[in-house]
């Protein structure tokens, strides 16, 4: 039993029924890979491939829900489906026939292909084409077991009465494990591998490029087909190679010209930080070659004053002449 959630926990109707189809073609993958092994067992081999998928539908007594067309849709190519009627006991019997009807009528309007009892077997088609008019089965579950009359029977209580599992008044549940486990077990098994495995196994060969065929449609032998997706692999390896080394090429261009770019700015800030410097030495150069003259300058002032300082006094007649109207002023 594979349980999934509704489109309304998760926001999209795909991821309900994907991991669905995800199990089935991984267990059809497993028995494929078993099958191209050189050295094989399919006969000891377990098969987990799913035979068959009781697709169970609420009681509504409308019509399908969106996301049970979709799912029923998504998984008639990969398993055998029976569409069944769960909790059968809360609709009247008169409802159910007419909810059966809606259903089938539904299901084949959409394209919906469920599976259908053989009735090419003469010892079962009688019983099949019967059990076929009662599709979808109306079922009835229960864990609880209850006594009825001198045995203990699976059964449902409700106050107005009893609803037997096994009681084919009550439900379909006896129809659906005869039809399931006596009288078609092996067609199921025989549908699965006929038909749902092989178209399984036929597209992942195609994937896989092998065919049966050639453009021209001559025959292709297995070796044939092998050579021809080898060189085609290698001829793909190459061209991503390839493309991988332009994009390797382009890229270091690419970079090549954002560090050029980068050297030039940095040798244009440079040679500009160069010319400031040159003009800064020159500036300096004058105020250097200033300041020498104006120091040489006063050193020859200063020379010139000590000169002065260093030179003895000579007396002139009119300062003679001065003493002595000075001493003579000082004796009045």
């Amino acid at each position: 039993m594979y349980s999934t959630s509704s489109s309304e926990d998760t926001g999209s109707p795909i991821s309900c029924y994907q991991p669905i189809v995800d199990y089935i073609d991984a267990q059809f993958e497993a028995y494929l890979q078993e099958e191209l092994k050189i050295k094989r067992s399919i006969f000891n081999y377990h098969d987990t491939r799913i035979h068959v998928c009781l697709y169970i539908i609420s009681p509504t007594g409308h019509s399908l829900k969106t996301l049970d067309l979709l799912t029923m849709k998504s998984l008639d190519s990969k398993v055998n489906i029976i569409p069944l009627i769960g909790k059968a006991d809360s609709i009247s019997k008169t409802e159910l026939q007419q909810f059966k009807r809606k259903l089938i009528s539904e299901l084949v309007s959409n394209g919906v292909r469920i599976y259908q009892f053989p009735t090419d077997d003469e010892a079962v088609s009688q019983i099949n084409a019967v059990m076929n008019g009662h599709l979808p089965f109306a079922v009835v579950g229960s864990t609880e077991e209850v006594k009825i009359g001198n045995k203990m029977v699976k059964a449902r209580q409700y106050p107005w009465g009893t609803v037997q599992v096994e009681n084919e008044n009550h439900c379909d549940f006896v129809k659906l494990r005869e039809m399931l486990i006596c009288t078609n077990m092996e067609d199921l098994i025989e549908q699965t591998h006929a038909c749902h495995y092989e178209l399984y196994r036929r597209r992942r060969l195609q994937e896989m490029g092998f065919r049966d065929i050639d453009p021209e449609n001559k025959p292709v032998s297995l070796q044939e087909a092998y050579e021809t997706k080898r060189r085609e692999f290698y001829l793909e390896l190459q061209r991503r190679e390839e493309e991988m080394r332009q994009k390797f090429v382009q890229r270091v261009k690419e970079k090549e010209a954002v560090l050029k770019e980068a050297e030039q700015r940095i040798q244009a800030k440079f040679e500009h930080l160069m010319l400031m410097h040159q003009e800064e030495k020159q500036k300096l150069e004058k105020k250097r070659k200033a300041l020498e003259e104006e120091i040489a300058l006063f050193n020859m002032k200063k020379a010139n004053a000590e000169l002065l300082q260093t030179k003895p006094t000579v007396s002139t007649p009119v300062s003679l002449k001065r003493d002595k109207d000075r001493k003579n002023s000082s004796f009045t």
